[in-house]
């Protein structure tokens, strides 16, 4: 099975070499990984922004593959990569199968509080808000619970490990775990 590798490593200054050490943990699993900087399999109209072009590739890679894994690492705030989460949303919402996962095993919560600082104070039921009151997601999840949702909902794992200091962009260990229940769930169902 084809599977996209939806993740922001793709902004990393070693983002190729990524890319290589997870196509050969999937190929270890049985699986083929695609990256996004791969050649997509409908090439977009040369005519297009270069921002187009990169996007059009992009959901040609979803479409071609068969399910994804997604690195949901907390990226430049509390959450995960916009662009990542829009990836998984638009495979699940082809039916495939997902996986997700994090190198921050904190929770959503705790992660959103540390981001807002000062910001962040609890209300009278129990609850936390912003200084904008609005309120603190707490069901002790990885992430939004759309995105843990939206995996569960599909039969996939979200995947949580505490990176060790500087290797929050380069640990493997949960996107192998990914990869095995992802090769699991396939082998079921074929």
């Amino acid at each position: 099975m084809r599977v996209y590798l939806a993740g922001p490593e793709v902004f990393l200054p070693d983002a190729l070499e990524i890319a290589a050490a997870k196509k050969r943990i999937c190929a270890a699993h049985g699986l083929e990984g695609v990256f996004p900087f791969d050649t997509p399999p409908q090439a977009p109209p040369a005519e297009r922004p270069y921002w187009m072009r990169i996007y059009l590739g992009n959901e040609a890679h979803i479409r071609s593959c068969g399910g994804l894994i997604a690195n949901l690492t907390p990226f430049r705030g509390p959450s995960a990569d916009a662009g990542t989460v829009f990836e998984l949303g638009f495979m699940r919402a082809l039916g495939r199968p997902v996986m997700g996962y994090s190198n921050a095993a904190a929770a959503f919560l705790d992660r959103s509080r540390d981001f807002l600082g000062a910001e962040a104070r609890p209300r009278e039921d129990g609850g936390w808000e912003d200084a904008e009151a609005m309120g603190l997601e707490d069901f002790g999840l990885a992430d939004n619970l759309m995105i843990d949702g939206g995996i569960a909902a599909a039969g996939g794992a979200f995947e949580r490990t505490e990176a060790a200091a500087g290797r929050r962009w380069h640990d493997l260990q949960a996107f192998e775990r990914c990869c095995a229940r992802l090769a699991a769930l396939v082998g079921k169902a074929g």
